[in-house]
């Protein structure tokens, strides 16, 4: 599979993988501040922007697609930057091929799980509700983006989630909109991706290969205090630093900070 991907700067190469209904077009800001010590490749995942549809979404597949997209443009080892869905994909990456990392930054993820069977269920079934919320609105027929917002918000009172989730909202020439987002397949592979790293495959041994930041948001479900505990245990060469007041996105809610703390890691300062 070959991801579309934006390019900038100069310097060795970083690589950010972006969210859950993202896209590089989300990491454009803090692109452009880092484009002055590194390369920086923005790939749109598989089933997300405007790189293709698949009929399957599993880490297993992100990794596959990561290292093509790697090869193709010749790179043979990066800085690996992951938020969300896009940080246990980094990381299972990591797990796989550590020999391919300079250094791992994962943004308000932690390697565990968040399905049925884990401590958080509720947050697989938010976003079972979402997708459920989205393929159910008749996008086709809306004449403007407020229609959509409109809609969305009857559902979902929380004003920064609609502006993120609309901005898959394409246009169509003949009229209408059509999700850019494969949200059949992602909807379907939701419990795989809630899934957390298995404990085989989190080796501090291969972990210890290449200096590891986790930035979380303190105000975020997604890394909790238990689960600094928790990481601390499995991976205790890993640095944890928390952006104290911001929420799950917090390099668009705290940009300054955050892509100081990620410049000051890739300097080794």
């Amino acid at each position: 599979m070959r991801l579309h991907f934006q390019k900038l700067g100069q310097g060795h190469p970083l690589v950010i993988l972006h969210g859950l209904y993202g896209s590089g077009d989300n990491w454009l800001t803090v692109a452009r501040t880092l484009a002055g010590i590194c390369t920086v490749y923005l790939p749109d995942l598989r089933n997300h922007g405007k790189s293709p549809h698949a009929d399957s979404h599993t880490y297993q597949n992100l990794v596959s697609d990561l290292v093509g997209f790697l090869d193709q443009q010749d790179i043979g080892k990066c800085i690996l930057m992951g938020h969300s869905m896009g940080g246990k994909a980094a990381l299972t990456f990591a797990s796989q091929y550590p020999s391919r990392i300079s250094k791992l930054i994962v943004v308000d993820i932690s390697p565990f799980g968040y399905g049925e069977n884990d401590l958080r269920p509720w947050q697989l079934n938010f976003h079972r509700e979402l997708t459920s919320t989205l393929r159910s609105m008749p996008v086709e027929r809306f004449t403007s983006l407020g229609e959509a917002s409109k809609v969305f918000s009857e559902k979902f009172n929380d004003r920064r989630l609609g502006q993120f989730m609309l901005k898959n909202l394409t246009r169509e020439p003949d009229g209408g909109f059509r999700w850019r987002i494969n949200l059949e397949v992602l909807e379907k592979f939701l419990p795989d991706i809630s899934e957390g790293l298995d404990a085989g495959n989190i080796n501090d041994q291969v972990f210890r290969q290449f200096p590891l930041l986790f930035i979380r948001g303190g105000a975020s479900p997604y890394f909790t205090d238990e689960d600094v505990g928790m990481v601390r245990a499995w991976l205790p060469t890993a640095t944890i630093a928390t952006i104290k007041k911001a929420g799950h996105w917090l390099h668009a809610e705290e940009p300054e900070l955050f892509t100081s703390m990620v410049k000051r890691f890739i300097l080794g300062q």
